[in-house]
Order: C-alpha cells, then sequence, then structure tokens
C-alpha cells in the first residue's frame, strides 16, 4: 500500500475590496508566494490559491495527513501575512477571520474554514471542490442532483452499467436536525421536493 494523499482546502476572509466582495490580487499573490515556496521545499505537492467573494482559498495537495500542524501553520502564517497586507491596503474587513491569538497546531476553531480528506490516490483521481461563501446550506443541491440523478445531464446514469443503479443521497434538514436517504431514481420526486427549499434542507453526502 502506498502513501495517502491528503487534500487540504483551507479559508479564511483577510479582507477585500468594496464590502464582502473580492480578495484583491496582492492578496492572492502573498498565497502563490507561500505555497509555492512551501512546494519547492516539499512540504506540498501542489497547490492552487484562488477566492471565492472575500475568503481566500487554499487548496494544498500533501502526503501529511490530516489536521497536520506544518500545514495548518502554512494557512496560518499566509492569512497572518495577506490580514497584515489588507491593513496596510485599508482594505475592509481586514482579518476579520482571524483571531488575535497565538497559533495553537491547528486552524481549527480558530477563525478559518477548514475541509479534509485523506485517500488513496488511483491512475486518475479528479477533485471538484465546490467553494460559496454567503450561500445557504443547499447552496449546491441542484449540481449534486445534475450530476448524479439527472441522465439528461449525466449520460453514464443510462449507459453504464456501474451507475446505472442510481445514487443514495443523504439530506439533511438544518431546522429539526433529522437526515433523511432518498434512492434515486426511485425517489427522484421526494428528492426534488425536499432540495427545492435550499435554506432548509441540504444534501450532505451521495
Amino acid at each position: 500500500m502506498g502513501t495517502k494523499t491528503t487534500i487540504s482546502l483551507i479559508k479564511c476572509d483577510v479582507g477585500s475590496l468594496a464590502g464582502h466582495h473580492v480578495v484583491p490580487e496582492p492578496l492572492l499573490s502573498i498565497g502563490e508566494k507561500n505555497l509555492k515556496k512551501a512546494k519547492e521545499e516539499s512540504l506540498i505537492n501542489s497547490y492552487y490559491v484562488f477566492h471565492v467573494g472575500d475568503d481566500l482559498q487554499l487548496l494544498m495537495v500533501h502526503d501529511r495527513g490530516e489536521s497536520n500542524r506544518e500545514i495548518h501553520e502554512l494557512a496560518w502564517n499566509t492569512f497572518q501575512e495577506a490580514a497584515n497586507k489588507a491593513l496596510e491596503l485599508k482594505l475592509y474587513g481586514a482579518g476579520q477571520d482571524l483571531l488575535k491569538t497565538a497559533f495553537s497546531g491547528t486552524v481549527r476553531g480558530m477563525g478559518p474554514g477548514v475541509a479534509e480528506m485523506e485517500i488513496e490516490e488511483r491512475g486518475s483521481e479528479p477533485i471538484v471542490v465546490f467553494a460559496a461563501d454567503k450561500t445557504s446550506a443547499g447552496g449546491f443541491n441542484f449540481p449534486l442532483f445534475r450530476i448524479f440523478a439527472d441522465p439528461m445531464n449525466t449520460a453514464g446514469l443510462v449507459i453504464d452499467p456501474g451507475m446505472a443503479g442510481g445514487f443514495k443521497f443523504e439530506v439533511l434538514d438544518t431546522i429539526e436536525n433529522k437526515k433523511v436517504v432518498v434512492k434515486c431514481p426511485e425517489e427522484m420526486y421526494e428528492l426534488i421536493a425536499l432540495i427545492g427549499t435550499v435554506g432548509r434542507y441540504m444534501i450532505s453526502r451521495v
């Protein structure tokens, strides 16, 4: 068994133009500079720096596992540097997601958002990241339905024997704190009835 691969996506609101709007180029450049250096030093294998709304997003691929201190510290230091640049540029909400405390080994609970997954990488391993800012809990209900339940969008649901059996959708009720598993295609109408109410119902897993 080979080394497992970890995908870490860590995001933070470090400051933006014109209200909660967009991360400007000088802050993106700090992320690019720091992650490029980390790759050159073999801390990470690859990376992608981007933004969604006013959140600076650091996508890092490495083999150090989830909640790794060095990976989280890299993100924390990058966000601190970007926040300081935002203050210097007098940007809106500079560093608002960063608590004024020392780094404690992981950024969880310190302001930034974290999503991490450790996998055994296969020969072809495309990863899709769904990222959003200021959206409802069910903001991705429709694209997930289109991918895994709509044969007009995903022809494999009809022609691929591995997919023809359909998929099960776990839907959370974020108000009543309940969940239900809905099978598609058999219960497609029931799924659609739920996930159209994006402020309450959310597809949590497929």
